[in-house]
């Protein structure tokens, strides 16, 4: 351990983080390219052969020059997964645009029926519609 100090041992830590660091934005950088849709895929090989070939350089210069774009897809594509997650719950819960779901719309039914509106025999069919 006394040839080790404690310097070289920070020292050697930074440099570990700095590698980790340089692999998550390298990953980043490769999905950014395979997700952009407005890159031709000769555009998206020379960025490749480029990171490759010339890692530090071609990481750095991708975010220097695409950065801007990289943080817009991000963007989109959480504003995406959101309306996903919504429509699912909303699928989920049954509910419509106007709210309610299956039940209002019984409701509603039942309403029409008891005001008159409906025949027993439209009221049935609206409810086998409705349910199936």
């Amino acid at each position: 351990m006394n040839n080790y100090p404690l310097l070289n041992l920070f020292w050697t830590m930074l440099e570990f983080f700095l590698w980790i660091l340089w692999f998550f934005l390298l990953f980043k950088v490769l999905t950014d390219l395979f997700r952009d849709h407005s890159l031709s895929g000769w555009a998206k090989a020379g960025w490749i052969v480029l990171v490759i070939l010339l890692p530090l350089l071609g990481v750095l210069l991708y975010v220097i020059f695409r950065g801007k774009s990289m943080a817009e897809r991000d963007q989109e594509q959480v504003k995406q997964a959101d309306a996903a997650m919504k429509q699912y719950i909303r699928e989920s819960a049954g509910t419509t645009e106007g709210g309610g779901g299956q039940a209002e719309e019984l409701k509603k039914l039942s309403e029409l029926k008891a005001s008159g509106a409906l025949t027993e025999e439209e009221f049935q069919r609206a409810k086998t519609k409705l349910l199936a």
